[in-house]
């Protein structure tokens, strides 16, 4: 009988003992993800977590990348408040992931109400998540292939009949591209060269702190050669040993086609799949979306992307420009892509060329534009060095043929006065251009020389720019000027010093006035829509003069079309992939504009037509019947998508009008 009670006191201490381990386990905070090893970047991964106790508005989830991180150097991260079970304790969430060649980690913490710090907050005003209380963390996620090639890219070289391709890989082992006119025989192979920087090679923070820092790889390059004119190749990269990239295609140059297309914006950035503290770009989705359509509906005919400065809005954090060359990849591996640097690839306070008159900062988060200048290889062997152990800056000043157009790309950022071997370059290329061939010529640079966006801390530089380029323009003819970094679309007259090249009625053309069109509205929405103010509903924020023919506060992109007697330029809109305004230039010099300001046409005597159209553009859009109702939505649609644009939205007090310059144009 003694026997028997002792048994049953044993069996209720272990019952107990087991109980408690039990409850124990269930109230341990757990996260896991699934799965923990990633076929590819971009896959979707699922966060899962469980047994929060008491959960909490604030609690959150940080990314690590590599997982050895600090704390307090995640890469985004998400409220747990996100999933709908959250208040019960438990929940899930689902996003891609991108391979930035090292292993990643999830982390739960607490953040009460009372460690909110208002002196920390993200490029969005919200606060930043605190780590002082860890909750829980994941195992290591990995990739199956962490050295496979990613982030593929096209690009022409000065030969007509070449294209180049530039990924990364995790390693600078032999990688090689196959390519050919057949997808199931690629018989034609190049190895690839190979670039890389470091930590020490960037010039400031936080590009070179480890919260910044992240390791971006081996850069490979190799150039498809002896290509057939206007065929579509196909190509893949990689190796054997590491994997192989998917195949893509692309179509050659023809240098014996009259024919031009292309895609051209500026300051778009890029969006990641979870919350981070630093300004991301939601609407470069729909650029690319938009232009991807463009390009699909465009079927074998070659066409290419031209991205006008401040590229991913990187700043100095390494894994944005990861999220960037992924998010274009669709449109990249396709079309050649072509930049010119902007103050977010380059500005910082030591930068060797900075007069006193210029209003460079610390646009470029310490990357000094090796980044831009490495990620990225243009035609020509343009460079400008930094003064530091960093590799010189390239990549700024270069042109190219493409059809009936001449394109000419210069950095606003480097040395362009006369004397400097930029300016001699632009004199040079402009004197030269063989206007049969392309009698059409397209300049590009970040900053504006001209706009009505009251962006006072550029007044200076842009005063300089048309003392000492506008006459090389109008002297050698240029037939468009687009600039970026206002992050609105304006298109004006032909213009020269402030004034309209006049028309006569029977189309004579009275001087080379190139028509400037400010095209910076591809993502990038830190910016007040041009829009009237609320105590003085008759007079719009910016005053638009009549010089200023169209102005969109919508975002999107343009697109050229030209043969070699006409030049078609359209803004595209990314609510409704529609046209809202557009110009056409025949050869001759005359000017038809679509979406106008009335008065400075009547008084500039410009030939106005009601409906234009191309048989290449009407293939691609039916834009023609939107033009004057673009002119309308583009005072009042200017996409609300950042809490922080619509404090700068209030207007000042008083008569001054609201400037629309800041740390992040």
């Amino acid at each position: 009988m003694i026997n028997l009670k002792i048994m049953v006191i044993h069996l209720h201490l272990h019952l107990l003992l087991l109980l408690s381990i039990i409850s124990l386990s269930f109230s341990t905070p757990t996260i896991t993800v699934t799965p923990n090893i990633i076929p590819k970047s971009g896959d979707t991964i699922q966060v899962n977590w469980s047994n929060i106790p008491n959960p909490s508005h604030l609690d959150w989830v940080g990314i690590y990348s590599p997982p050895e991180s600090h704390h307090h150097h995640f890469i985004g991260y998400f409220f747990l408040s996100s999933s709908p079970t959250w208040k019960s304790g438990f929940g899930s969430i689902s996003f891609p992931l991108l391979n930035l060649r090292h292993p990643y980690q999830f982390r739960i913490f607490r953040w009460t109400d009372s460690e909110v710090d208002p002196t920390k907050m993200d490029h969005d005003r919200n606060p930043l998540p605190r780590t002082k209380h860890l909750l829980a963390q994941s195992e290591e996620v990995s990739f199956q292939r962490p050295n496979g090639p990613e982030q593929v890219h096209l690009a022409f070289t000065e030969r007509e009949d070449e294209m180049r391709v530039v990924f990364i890989a995790g390693d600078d082992g032999k990688r090689f591209v196959k390519y050919g006119e057949r997808e199931d025989e690629l018989g034609m192979v190049v190895e690839t060269m190979v670039e890389r920087y470091e930590i020490e090679d960037m010039c400031d923070a936080p590009a070179n702190q480890s919260v910044g820092w992240r390791d971006p790889g081996f850069i490979h390059d190799g150039v498809m050669t002896n290509l057939k004119k206007g065929i579509r190749y196909y190509y893949k990269v990689g190796s054997d040993s590491e994997g192989w990239s998917p195949t893509y295609s692309f179509v050659s140059r023809n240098e014996d086609s009259d024919e031009t297309l292309a895609f051209l914006f500026g300051d778009m950035g890029t969006s990641t799949p979870y919350r981070t503290f630093i300004r991301t770009q939601d609407e470069s989705i729909s650029t690319m979306k938009w232009i991807l359509r463009d390009i699909e509906a465009l079927g074998d005919k070659p066409a290419f992307i031209s991205h006008i400065g401040d590229i991913s809005y990187a700043k100095g954090y390494s894994w944005i420009w990861d999220n960037f060359f992924n998010q274009i990849e669709p449109v990249a591996s396709k079309v050649a892509y072509h930049v010119c640097i902007g103050n977010h690839e380059y500005d910082w306070p030591q930068q060797p060329w900075k007069p006193e008159w210029a209003s460079y900062n610390k646009d470029g988060g310490g990357e000094c534009g090796v980044p831009y200048s490495l990620k990225f290889k243009m035609p020509g062997n343009s460079s400008f060095p930094t003064g530091t152990r960093a590799p010189a800056t390239r990549n700024l000043y270069y042109s190219l043929d493409v059809g009936s157009v001449h394109f000419v790309y210069f950095s606003t950022e480097t040395d362009f006065l006369q004397g400097s071997d930029q300016y001699n370059f632009l004199k040079h290329d402009l004197e030269n251009v063989d206007r049969k061939k392309t009698p059409f010529v397209v300049v590009q640079g970040h900053r504006p020389m001209y706009t009505t966006s009251n962006e006072i801390r550029d007044a200076q530089l842009r005063e300089k720019m048309q003392h000492h380029l506008e006459p090389l323009l109008v002297k050698n003819n240029v037939t468009l000027a687009l600039w970026g970094h206002v992050h609105r679309y304006e298109r004006f007259c032909p213009l020269n010093n402030f004034t309209c090249g006049k028309m006569g009625l029977n189309g004579e053309k009275e001087g080379g006035y190139p028509v400037h069109m400010v095209i910076g509205m591809a993502g990038q929405d830190w910016q007040p829509i041009w829009q009237p103010r609320p105590e003085h509903t008759d007079l719009p924020v910016f005053p638009q003069p009549m010089r200023s023919i169209y102005r969109g506060g919508e975002f999107g992109y343009t697109r050229l079309v030209a043969t070699k007697e006409k030049l078609t330029l359209s803004y595209v809109g990314n609510h409704d992939g529609e046209v809202h305004d557009m110009v056409e230039i025949l050869a001759t010099g005359e000017v038809f504009s679509g979406g106008y300001n009335e008065e400075t046409q009547k008084l500039n005597k410009i030939p106005v037509k009601g409906e234009l159209s191309s048989p290449i553009f009407s293939q691609l859009v039916k834009g023609g019947s939107v033009l004057l109702f673009g002119a309308f939505v583009g005072y009042i649609i200017g996409f609300v998508s950042r809490y922080r644009r619509d404090n700068q939205d209030t207007p000042t007090s008083g008569n001054s009008w609201l400037p629309v310059k800041t740390d992040d144009s």
